[in-house]
């Protein structure tokens, strides 16, 4: 009788590892049909205190704050979209976002503009394409346009935002971490 390759799982661990992986967090895309389909105001502002990240917060800041403007050009850049099933294969926009202060224009003038495309093009093509169209959809400042009833107004009142898109603490504070802190 052959025996099993110690270097290799067994099938009773990979069936239970393929039923616990995953992070149990939903994608950005989402959470943001989530508020698409919730029904009115409160139910919108109730799905994004829900799934509130830091993540959430940088790409709802990115497309809205009208004080952010993006060092990239319009429109989806040529990319190739990541066609591996969501939750395996990719990186999470969650993750990517914190690296989105380096497109916004003043906040690293020591990157080239074609450097922050090529940088913009790989995190593009390293997230699920349903990640990657919202990525873009940000940057582009059209989130509203994507997801109904996704407003200034909901996302001000569901992050306790102020007129300057930043938390009344963060405003006392004068935070210096960046146009993509809360």
């Amino acid at each position: 009788m052959a025996t099993q390759n110690p270097n290799l799982m067994s099938k009773s661990a990979m069936r239970t590892m393929a039923a616990t992986s995953g992070s149990g967090k939903l994608l950005m895309h989402e959470v943001l049909t989530k508020v698409n389909n919730a029904k009115d105001k409160p139910k919108k502002i109730e799905v994004l205190k829900q799934y509130d990240t830091p993540g959430l917060r940088r790409i709802i800041k990115g497309s809205f704050d009208p004080n952010i403007k993006w060092d990239l050009p319009e429109g989806s850049p040529p990319f190739i979209a990541n066609e591996a099933p969501e939750g395996t294969e990719h990186s999470l926009l969650e993750n990517e976002s914190k690296k989105f202060w380096h497109f916004v224009v003043g906040a690293d003038a020591a990157t080239s503009k074609t450097r922050k495309e090529t940088m913009f093009v790989q995190i593009l093509e390293a997230l699920h394409k349903s990640e990657a169209e919202v990525a873009i959809q940000m940057k582009d400042k059209e989130l509203h346009k994507h997801y109904k009833g996704l407003s200034t107004a909901v996302v001000k009142e569901a992050f306790n935002w102020n007129d300057d898109f930043k938390t009344p603490e963060v405003q006392a504070r004068g935070s210096t971490s960046g146009a993509l802190s809360q």
